[in-house]
């Protein structure tokens, strides 16, 4: 079969890319176009019709001020879709582009399935009307979203967090408790450019510590730079591709709000959260989110504050050296470990990549 898949950041490349290897274990004739990253391009073993860095944007403002280009990439997807015609269009999270996306490819007779619910139970719940509407089937990855669902009356698939199979693949790699810090400052470049100035002013405080920034494979190096001249360079270091390597031998993280809390957490570094976008972004996000308490993974599904979380003014020279601080002691550490326990039995068993490649093939095999 033919297999339209479209993903919109290196964590929808990470789990598009095991998605499509394990449908090609069942579907010996599949074929894949795909918009995604490198690791879905090399997976795929085809061209990427679109790297996303060319059209992922962070934040309400970010997308207004590029909504050429949004709107460009949309018509494009559109053509080349009915050009390839698949068989399927399978969508990873990235609902600001796949939800309209699926809209019109419903009315044009595709099947859509969508892999990663939008977090609508966080904010934009309306949009659990077009779910209903044009997607096919989907596939949820946190364990409380099967039944928000089902009280809309709409079946979902739990099929487990994906993450847990990548951090099992680490299983072999010896931990080792060095004198490192892990900085995640996100894989797009309007998160690095407003996060990643205050996640290395805390450098010049812990000189025992060894920094590291752990940057996506697709991220230059030039885009640090301006970072690094700034201070002293001689314990902070740059590496690429290897954040789990570096997490499993760190005594604890900086990182970026998004799914980079939820791998740290289930690698057992104690982490700080830190998020900050533009004025504008944070205060429509605001009035938009209904309800929410929290943002990062780890204490919406453990529904409490088990991680610290900065948010925008929050997130400031003071208050991360503070909570930095807390969490190398070892009262800290241990209570952040207890919390991350309960989250590794809320979060279920391995293979969600598996489950949803099997759903996805024999959705046809049974209609």
């Amino acid at each position: 079969m033919k297999y339209y898949l479209i993903a919109g950041e290196a964590s929808g490349d990470l789990h598009g890319s095991n998605l499509i290897k394990e449908i090609k274990k069942i579907d010996s004739e599949a074929e894949f176009r795909c918009w995604g990253g490198d690791l879905i391009e090399k997976e795929s073993g085809n061209e990427l019709v679109k790297h996303y860095k060319t059209y992922s944007y962070m934040g309400f403002l970010e997308v207004i001020l590029n909504i050429y280009t949004v709107a460009k990439n949309y018509f494009f997807c559109r053509k080349d879709i009915l050009k390839y015609n698949p068989d399927a269009i399978v969508y990873i999270d990235f609902p600001g582009f796949n939800l309209p996306i699926a809209g019109w490819a419903k009315k044009n007779n595709f099947i859509n399935h969508f892999y990663i619910s939008p977090q609508i139970w966080a904010w934009k719940e309306n949009r659990i009307k077009k779910i209903k509407k044009f997607i096919d089937k989907m596939y949820v990855i946190l364990p409380f979203e099967k039944d928000y669902y089902k009280e809309w009356g709409f079946e979902a698939d739990y099929v487990g967090h994906p993450l847990l199979d990548e951090i099992k693949k680490t299983d072999s790699e010896i931990l080792i408790n060095e004198k490192i810090i892990a900085l995640l400052p996100g894989s797009r470049d309007q998160e690095i450019n407003k996060i990643l100035p205050i996640m290395m002013s805390v450098v010049k405080y812990f000189k025992k510590f060894k920094f590291i920034i752990c940057a996506a494979p697709s991220q230059e190096k030039s885009k640090f730079d301006k970072y690094l001249k700034k201070i002293n360079t001689e314990n902070v270091e740059i590496v690429y591709d290897q954040t789990y390597s570096v997490l499993k031998k760190s005594s604890a993280a900086l990182v970026a709000s998004g799914t980079a809390t939820l791998e740290t957490a289930l690698l057992d570094v104690p982490q700080v959260v830190c998020y900050k976008s533009s004025w504008i972004s944070y205060r429509i996000g605001k009035y938009l989110v209904k309800n929410l308490k929290f943002i990062s993974l780890v204490n919406l599904i453990l529904n409490k504050e088990a991680i610290k979380e900065l948010i925008q003014n929050e997130l400031n020279e003071k208050n991360l050296v503070k909570n930095l601080g807390i969490i190398l002691e070892k009262k800290g550490r241990e209570q952040i470990k207890n919390y991350y326990k309960q989250l590794r039995n809320k979060l279920g068993e391995y293979g969600a990549s598996k489950k949803t490649a099997n759903l996805i093939v024999n959705y046809f095999e049974n209609s």
